[in-house]
């Protein structure tokens, strides 16, 4: 994570934060208090704090809650303490983080509470912010959902695409084992079927760990889920939203994978006050 804190402090600071250093004096000590504007849930605290101290060891951070604690308007959130310029230099960059983080998580938690009592899983995608997608899955775990594949590299994911390129279902699956076999690898196997004629040509051929759904609608999953019978892992995805995700989740489905965790959430409005 330090390693794009980084990066983010490159592209935010440049050669200085030169408004605090023409405006504060080098000696100045400064406090401030992180404060809720609205309801959620908090996340990104453990981030925020890396990001004041990359900017300055000298600033002493203080949580006064934690991460996961659904929060209200006026809770005070951290006290940050230290040179004043730091502080100044800290502040956008840590707000960007635990605005942002917090508004997934809060977005991951209505969903989850939605889902009930059902053994279904939510799961995010790879729709994330560029450089940004280890904060943001941190974010739906903090909020209760679950990680899908962190990127390319570590789950075979035959989607369409895959397929259609590929020439086949057949041609993709028989490919990707003599891929895995050829490199050594063990790598999970999941593909993304769009009709009951390519998924009985997956049951056919087998050879998956998991078998995607692709906007399939309720009553379709049920069929499907009939037709696997338990034999692979599934997961339903496309189209599901506030207004269908406890129908779907109430078919128990394994997965479902809701893009909009993500790439459709509103940052959680928090502000620094001095003290």
């Amino acid at each position: 994570m330090l390693d794009y804190i980084r990066l983010a402090l490159k592209e935010d600071v440049g050669d200085g934060d030169h408004t605090s250093l023409a405006c504060i004096p080098e000696e100045a000590k400064g406090k401030a208090v992180l404060v809720a504007k609205e309801a959620g849930v908090l996340a990104g605290l453990e981030v925020a704090r890396m990001v004041y101290e990359e900017v300055d060891s000298r600033i002493v951070f203080t949580p006064l809650l934690e991460d996961g604690q659904e929060i209200q308007v006026g809770d005070r959130i951290f006290i940050v303490e230290g040179p004043s310029r730091s502080i100044l230099t800290a502040e956008r960059l840590s707000l960007n983080y635990i605005q942002r983080m917090s508004g997934i998580a809060t977005h991951t938690r209505r969903l989850v509470k939605m889902i009930g009592e059902s053994k279904t899983t939510l799961l995010d995608t790879r729709k994330t912010t560029p450089n940004n997608r280890v904060f943001e899955k941190m974010a739906v775990r903090i909020g209760g959902g679950s990680n899908h594949r962190f990127g390319l590299f570590d789950m075979i994911l035959i989607k369409d695409n895959h397929i259609d390129f590929a020439g086949g279902i057949k041609e993709a699956l028989d490919a990707v084992h003599s891929y895995l076999e050829a490199k050594g690898k063990q790598l999970p196997i999941e593909i993304e079927v769009r009709s009951f004629e390519e998924l009985e040509q997956v049951l056919q051929h087998g050879g998956v760990d998991r078998i995607m759904l692709d906007n399939f609608p309720v009553d379709k999953i049920r069929e499907a889920l009939r037709r696997i019978d338990g034999r692979y892992e599934t997961e339903a995805s496309g189209g599901i939203n506030m207004d269908n995700l406890a129908e779907y989740a109430s078919t128990n489905v394994d997965f479902i994978s809701v893009g909009a965790l993500t790439h459709h959430v509103n940052a959680l409005d928090l502000s620094l006050k001095a003290m």
